[in-house]
């Protein structure tokens, strides 16, 4: 499948993007919006094989992350939802496809694409929720209590290194991995498309440690009292949720989505944590490919 790359020049720098397909279609273009915040395109890559039969999929690096640019020096209060909100307007009115467009989000990319969903835009078919909580509060909450499933000597060295400041230290990392081999992707070691958006995020964190924090469970940012769950009601396309039997995303980080948005349908991945489409890829891209066909 032929794919092209390009850049939108926006306000505060350039989002690069890739269309896998033909955007004039006969079928409305998928575009992925990847996680974090501060992730890359790189650990979705494999929507790309949603492309074909008429589809086009649509995936880019947010802005301060990957192949666009990065701003290393801006503070907390530039990093925000309203931000790249507008950076993915800018993208679908770049593209020439606001008026027909399917979404699917993946974990933070599912939080962005439900406040995008939200504002009712006129060109929005189908929405994809992936691995995504509805509130910080709760993803803190279970976080917590999947960490206090792990052995005892890795929930003291976490809890050691948190109190101390020193969560760059390979102790802290290594103890970090086994909760991330849990419950963030279950396939060790990890592929290398997940690979390298990890190494981006270490190569430059910005993003991620100014809205998140430094780790999925240490949740210290600017996002960590984010909700949606009084909103989603005005979520008013066909929605699919997806989530993992062992995800970090778990059922009542999802379950607001499913209480509160009026056209919705959950399947949970058995043998899946935070990444089904990685962790039973064929699985995971078949669920999505007849929800977008179908409804």
């Amino acid at each position: 499948m032929h794919s092209t790359e390009g850049h939108v020049e926006g306000e505060f720098g350039r989002t690069w993007y890739r269309v896998t397909g033909d955007l004039g279609g006969a079928k409305a273009p998928l575009v992925v919006l990847h996680g974090g915040p501060g992730c890359t395109h790189d650990y979705v890559d494999s929507f790309k094989d949603l492309a074909g039969d008429g589809r086009a999929v649509v995936h880019y690096d947010q802005l301060g992350n990957g192949r666009s640019t990065h701003l290393r020096d801006r503070g907390a209060d530039f990093w925000t939802v309203e931000l790249f909100l507008g950076e993915l307007d800018g993208l679908l009115n770049h593209l020439g496809i606001a008026g027909n467009y399917d979404i699917v989000g993946q974990s933070w990319g599912g939080m962005l694409a439900a406040e995008h969903a939200v504002l009712q835009p006129d060109g929005l078919r189908r929405l994809v929720i992936a691995n995504s909580p509805a509130s910080m509060k709760t993803w803190v909450e279970e976080a917590n209590r999947l960490r206090r499933d792990l052995p005892q000597d890795v929930q003291d060295t976490l809890a050691r290194h948190e109190e101390a400041g020193t969560i760059d230290s390979e102790e802290y990392q290594k103890a970090s991995g086994v909760f991330y081999e849990k419950h963030v992707c279950r396939i060790v070691p990890m592929p290398p498309e997940v690979a390298r958006t990890f190494a981006a995020i270490a190569e430059d964190p910005t993003v991620y440690h100014t809205m998140n924090g430094p780790t999925e469970f240490h949740v210290i940012g600017t996002m960590k009292n984010w909700t949606i769950e009084s909103r989603l009601h005005r979520i008013t396309v066909p929605t699919l949720l997806i989530s993992g039997r062992h995800d970090e995303a778990t059922p009542l980080c999802v379950q607001p989505y499913a209480d509160h948005i009026p056209d919705v349908r959950w399947h949970i991945f058995e043998h899946s944590s935070h990444m089904p489409h990685v962790e039973e890829k064929a699985a995971c891209l078949a669920v999505v490919t007849h929800f977008l066909d179908a409804v």
